[in-house]
C-alpha cells in the first residue's frame, strides 16, 4: 500500500514538473504576443497566465464536475488549448517577435490573417474572465452524488441474495394442496330436460284473464322457491288494454286475409298482432280450422 501512495505521488509530481516547463515556454510566447497587440510590460508578463492559467482551472474542473458541466469544461479547455497552440506557432514564424521589434498590432503580412490573430489574442481575456467564472459556479455548485454508506450495501447484498434465493429454489416449499371439501351444487337441467333431483312445488300462481287460451310456455326448474317481488308499480305496468280471445281472433283473421294456408304460422301471426306464442299458435290453428270448414262446404 505504501509502495503504491509513492508511486502515485511521484508520478503526480512529475506531471507537475513537466506542466511548469511547459508553461515556462508557453509564456515567452505569449509574452511576446501580448507586446505586439499593445500590452505593456505588466500586461505582457500577466497575459500567459490568463490563457494557460485557465487552462489548467478547465482541467481541475473536468476532473470535478459530471454529465453536461464537464461537456462544458471540457470544451473551453480544448479551446484554450487550440488558442495557445496558434499564438506559439506564430511566435515561431515571425522572428522579429522575439526582440520586440515587430510593429504594434501587426503579426502577420497577409491583412486578414493578421486581422484574426490579432482578434484571437485580444479576446482570450475576456473569455478567461467569462468561462472562468462560469467554470468556478459549476464546480462551487456541484453535488456529488452521495457515496453508499455499509448499512445501505449490506442492505441491497442481502436483499439481492434473498431475490436470487427464491429464484432459484428447485422445488416449492409451498404446503400441501388440500381438497375442498365442500361440496358443488349438482347441475339443474334447464328447458325440456328435467331435474332428476327431487325439487319443491312451485307456489300457484293466478291464471291470466285470458281463460279460454292455452299457455304453453315452457319455464326452468328451480331447487328453490321464488320470493315474493311484491306488487308491480302502476308506472311500470302497460298502458296497452288487454284483448279479449274475441280481439285477438278478429285481428288474426283481419291480419291473414290474404294471406296464403301456407304463410298463415304461429311466429307470423305473433308479429302481426303483437301476441304470445301460445295465442299466436291457438289462434293459427282456429284460422286454419276455419278454411279448412269453409272450402269443405
Amino acid at each position: 500500500m505504501n509502495l503504491h501512495r509513492k508511486g502515485r505521488a511521484a508520478l503526480v509530481l512529475a506531471l507537475v514538473a513537466v506542466v511548469g516547463m511547459a508553461f515556462r515556454v508557453s509564456w515567452n510566447a505569449l509574452r511576446d504576443i501580448a507586446g505586439a497587440v499593445g500590452a505593456d510590460d505588466t500586461a505582457a508578463m500577466l497575459y500567459p497566465f490568463v490563457v494557460d492559467g485557465l487552462m489548467a482551472l478547465a482541467l481541475i474542473a473536468t476532473l470535478v464536475l459530471a454529465d453536461r458541466d464537464r461537456t462544458f469544461a471540457l470544451r473551453v479547455l480544448g479551446a484554450y488549448t487550440v488558442a495557445s497552440l496558434v499564438l506559439n506557432y506564430v511566435h515561431g514564424l515571425v522572428p522579429e517577435l522575439h526582440g520586440r521589434t515587430v510593429d504594434w498590432g501587426r503579426l502577420a503580412d497577409w491583412d486578414p490573417a493578421n486581422w484574426a490573430l490579432v482578434l484571437l489574442a485580444t479576446s482570450l481575456p475576456v473569455g478567461s474572465i467569462y468561462f472562468g467564472s462560469d467554470l468556478v459556479a459549476k464546480v462551487l455548485h456541484h453535488r456529488p452524488n452521495p457515496i453508499p454508506t455499509v448499512t445501505a450495501k449490506a442492505e441491497e447484498s442481502t436483499e439481492i441474495n434473498r431475490k436470487r434465493s427464491t429464484a432459484d429454489l428447485p422445488v416449492s416449499t409451498s404446503g400441501p394442496i388440500t381438497p375442498n371439501a365442500v361440496a358443488l351444487p349438482r347441475p339443474v337441467a334447464v328447458g325440456f330436460l328435467k331435474s332428476t333431483l327431487p325439487t319443491k312445488p312451485l307456489p300457484q300462481v293466478d291464471p291470466a284473464p285470458v281463460a279460454s287460451i292455452e299457455r304453453r310456455a315452457v319455464s326452468a326448474e328451480s331447487t328453490r322457491p321464488r320470493r315474493a317481488t311484491g306488487r308491480v308499480p302502476a308506472v311500470a305496468k302497460s298502458t296497452r288494454p288487454k284483448r279479449t280471445p274475441e280481439q285477438l281472433l278478429a285481428e288474426a283473421r283481419q291480419a291473414t286475409a290474404d294471406w296464403p294456408d301456407a304463410k298463415v304460422t304461429g311466429e307470423g301471426i305473433r308479429r302481426a298482432i303483437r301476441t304470445s306464442p301460445a295465442n299466436a299458435r291457438s289462434l293459427r290453428d282456429t284460422i286454419l280450422a276455419e278454411r279448412a270448414a269453409g272450402a269443405a262446404a
